[in-house]
């Protein structure tokens, strides 16, 4: 290995501990803990943790995002990233805390999951003053996005200093006939989103199977 060049650049894995507080939430027990499992994932290597408040409290409360918020003071090389719709109660909750990152999510309050990204020019007008609001706090704020090159322009026109890429139809088509096609999407919205000028995120059903094929053909994630 020629020491004069630089290995390439590795990518940091946040680990979404949503599900935990789901199943915690059957119950009155408090178990299993949101922060112990959190603290597990960063103690087995994880580089940051992500949790996505939604208004009815389904999963991650109000209260879970205090106590990770504490658990993150301690471990200060990783990353906390707050995401949800910054029109519903996102805001209040990254105002309090001070999170790495707060990723805008355009789903609804009552929405199964995450299913789509935002949609420029459609929405620049109402995201450029949340966006605004959020990066003078000192937060990085990641906009979630479908795969569409031609968008990423006006992602960095709007401020945002990131994407996340929906990759749900990349892990759909995973393994199948259209996986070559569905993929190069992926890596032609990577392109367009650096060449922007703009960090790149990834998530949405990746999975052991079927990240390490993602991560060898979409640049920089």
């Amino acid at each position: 290995m020629n020491p004069l060049v630089a290995p390439p650049p590795t990518t940091a894995l946040s680990v979404n501990v949503n599900k935990v507080a789901l199943l915690r939430n059957t119950r009155h027990l408090g178990i299993p803990s949101v922060v112990r499992a959190a603290t597990l994932c960063l103690e087995a290597g994880a580089q940051g943790i992500t949790v996505h408040p939604r208004p009815d409290e389904r999963h991650i409360r109000a209260g879970d995002v205090d106590e990770l918020a504490a658990l993150m003071k301690t471990w200060p090389a990783a990353e906390y990233n707050l995401e949800g719709n910054p029109f519903h109660n996102l805001i209040a909750l990254v105002k309090k805390v001070r999170p790495q990152q707060a990723t805008f999510v355009p789903d609804a309050a009552d929405q199964f999951t995450s299913d789509h990204g935002w949609r420029f020019p459609h929405d620049a007008q109402r995201l450029a003053p949340v966006i605004a609001e959020v990066r003078a706090l000192g937060v990085r704020v990641s906009l979630f996005m479908d795969p569409e090159p031609e968008q990423m322009r006006a992602v960095r026109a709007v401020g945002a200093d990131r994407i996340e890429l929906y990759t749900q139809t990349y892990a759909s088509a995973h393994g199948g006939p259209s996986h070559a096609q569905v993929l190069q999407r992926f890596v032609d919205a990577a392109h367009a989103a650096h060449a922007e000028g703009l960090g790149v995120n990834a998530g949405h059903d990746l999975n052991l199977a079927n990240l390490a094929d993602f991560l060898r053909a979409v640049p920089r994630v």
